[in-house]
Parts: structure tokens; C-alpha cells; sequence
């Protein structure tokens, strides 16, 4: 329980939004991550060239099923929704990976304690725009689809669970990840643009 004391308590301290192409405009095939969850379907794109680490430590955990029937565990309207097993296992951790992308509603990184290299399964989705964790978390993903879901998961009925001067958000009713899965998908062709689009 410490480890997870320490993401919350980092993610407390411490809207641009994707769109998928035209018709007629030029187009490349792209690997997407999608969580299907109690509440609906959420479709993230990934920055494999920005966060190399981060992202390919995802996918790895994705392809295993780690996510599959976890829960978001937290969920702070305005904040994030967090879901992992609060680091309270044996994975490898990530070297940190920080500053290429802000903290954008629909941004998606990777949560650690006070050690810059902790981070391992913990995941968090912003429910808002949350700058003040810009250049202190790796963003890796970012939501393309599926804004409708975020918002209603980002506001369910929620109880507050403390665990010493943290509170755990936790739902009521509980939220979980069905399933999480990789697949292509064709998006923009000129990244540029796009990235454009969330800074």
C-alpha cells in the first residue's frame, strides 16, 4: 500500500484531442491501444518515438493481459482515473521518459514513486488538462476515441478511502478493464499536424 500512497500522493502534488483522417487525406497505418471497459470503449494512440520505454513496456503488459479485469481502482473528477496493481510486484520498472507531451485531457502516463525510474504497471488517463504534471510523468498515449467514456468514468459516485494523508477515490459501483488490447488502425499520415494539434 505504501507504493500506491506514493503514485497518488506524486499525481496530487506534483484539450487538445487527436483525430482520425479525412476523407482524401493521406494516411498511415498506426498501432492503437484500445481498452474496453464496464463503462465502454476507449481508444488510445501511442507515442512509441517520444517514449520509447514507456510504450513498449505497455504493450508488453497488454499482450500478457495483465490489464484484463483490473479495475480503475482511483477516480478524481477533474484529475485522473488510475488503474494497476500499485507497483506491488515484481515487473521491471521503466526508466522515466518526460517532457515531449503535455498533460492534455485524454493524456495517458505512466505513474511512479519518488524515484524518476519507477515507473512499471501503474497507468493513469487525465480526466482534464493537469500542467503541472508536465516534464514529471511519461505521457505516452493520448485519447483518440471514446471521449464520452473518459467523461462518465471521470465522474461516477465515488468514496473516499484513506490511507494516511492520501484519499483513494475509489467507485462504488467498480469500473474495470475488460479487456486491453493492440490493433492497427490508419491515422494521419503527417505527424507533425497532429502533434500540433495537442501542444
Amino acid at each position: 500500500m505504501r507504493t500506491r500512497v506514493a503514485l497518488a500522493l506524486l499525481l496530487v502534488v506534483v484539450a487538445g484531442a487527436a483525430t482520425w483522417p479525412a476523407e482524401g487525406e493521406e494516411t498511415a497505418t498506426e498501432e492503437v491501444a484500445v481498452l474496453e471497459t464496464s463503462m465502454g470503449k476507449m481508444t488510445f494512440r501511442l507515442f512509441a518515438a517520444e517514449a520509447p520505454l514507456t510504450t513498449a513496456n505497455f504493450k508488453q503488459l497488454v499482450g500478457e493481459g495483465f490489464y484484463d479485469g483490473l479495475p480503475f481502482y482511483r477516480v478524481v473528477a477533474g484529475h485522473v482515473i488510475q488503474a494497476g496493481d500499485g507497483g506491488e510486484n515484481e515487473r521491471a520498472t521503466v526508466q522515466g521518459e518526460f517532457g515531449a507531451h503535455p498533460h492534455v485531457t485524454g493524456a495517458v502516463g505512466l505513474a511512479r514513486d519518488a524515484d524518476p525510474d519507477s515507473g512499471s504497471t501503474e497507468i493513469y488517463i487525465c480526466h482534464a488538462p493537469r500542467p503541472h504534471l508536465d516534464g514529471r510523468y511519461a505521457v505516452f498515449g493520448l485519447l483518440v476515441e471514446g471521449f464520452e467514456v473518459l467523461e462518465a468514468i471521470g465522474n461516477v459516485e465515488v468514496e473516499e478511502q484513506w490511507e494516511g494523508e492520501v484519499a483513494f477515490h475509489k467507485p462504488v459501483e467498480p469500473v474495470i478493464i475488460q479487456r486491453a488490447y493492440l490493433e492497427k488502425r490508419t491515422v494521419p499520415a503527417d505527424r507533425g499536424a497532429l502533434a500540433a494539434v495537442n501542444l
